[in-house]
């Protein structure tokens, strides 16, 4: 008798835990209903680029958000006068993990990487590797594009080809996907949406294009189209097909990380991004299949 009430207990409190393991990941998903769709939603820290990498990711924070894209030229401050170049010193390291622990942010990307000497790149994956960081975001010289795809494969790091506006080498995603072509797997498109405005493409053909090699987004929007001067405005008010392109890469099945990258208004723009990503997760929420398929 007394071991049928153990299991009887037993199975009671596993019910209860699973119950509450559910509420909470119910929550979870409606505050953060992107990562239902295994979608990281996070920020280049280049949106805050007059401030530290300490001060950005307290504006991240503050944003709404748990992912950050670093960039090299950032000053890491807290009393370090280091940059997030991929030569800083372990103490600078070790300092950076102790902050992201802290805020709950993971350092999921690094980048725009670009460096006229060759022997950088190996040191950027090195880099990379001993953060945690699963993407490079970058614009390499096309003789290098072999070479980092051995990287690739060697430290089983993803490698994003990112596209600034014509005529930036990769500002056309016909280019993009003729260097990824027949080399690593790892090797894909960081789509800037904003950029391909700026040129005057259209982000959601440009999004089809690049079908099953976008591994990272720069997201925008612009208050115009075809002029390289456009400056960001909320998401959903601009020019930029925001509703569309969040239904492309839910087609897609994009899997990755997603930065905001506002570069307008540079003094006070944490409200901008902030109101951008609860204009997001509006447009995500706009479809609510997968919130009853976890409540079922």
């Amino acid at each position: 008798m007394k071991s049928i009430k153990a299991v009887l207990v037993l199975a009671t409190i596993m019910m209860t835990g699973c119950s509450l393991f559910k509420s909470d990941r119910i929550a979870e998903t409606k505050q953060y209903p992107e990562e239902a769709l295994g979608w990281k939603l996070g920020a280049q820290a280049y949106t805050f680029n007059r401030f530290t990498f300490t001060e950005a990711l307290d504006k991240i924070d503050s944003s709404g958000l748990r992912y950050v894209e670093a960039y090299p030229q950032q000053i890491i401050g807290g009393g370090i006068d280091e940059k997030m170049d991929y030569n800083m010193s372990e103490s600078s390291k070790q300092y950076i993990r102790q902050l992201l622990q802290k805020k709950n942010i993971i350092l999921e990307a690094y980048g725009v990487i670009k460096t006229n000497n060759d022997d950088d790149w190996e040191k950027v994956f090195k880099f990379a590797k001993s953060m945690g960081v699963r993407t490079i975001t970058c614009e390499p010289e096309a003789r290098l594009l072999d070479y980092i795809s051995t990287l690739c494969d060697r430290y089983d790091i993803r490698v994003a080809l990112h596209n600034h506006p014509n005529p930036s080498y990769y500002w056309d995603p016909e280019v993009v996907l003729n260097s990824v072509k027949d080399r690593s797997i790892r090797m894909g498109a960081a789509a800037d949406i904003g950029h391909w405005v700026r040129s005057g493409l259209d982000p959601v053909a440009c999004l089809k294009k690049l079908e099953g090699r976008i591994y990272h987004l720069h997201f925008k929007d612009l208050n115009e189209k075809g002029n390289k001067k456009a400056h960001d405005v909320h998401w959903g008010t601009g020019v930029n097909n925001v509703p569309g392109v969040i239904a492309e890469l839910k087609r897609q099945h994009f899997k990755g990380m997603i930065s905001a990258e506002y570069e307008y208004n540079w003094d006070n723009n944490m409200p901008d991004v902030k109101k951008s990503v609860e204009n997001f997760r509006g447009f995500v929420k706009g479809d609510e299949l997968f919130l009853h398929f976890l409540e079922k």
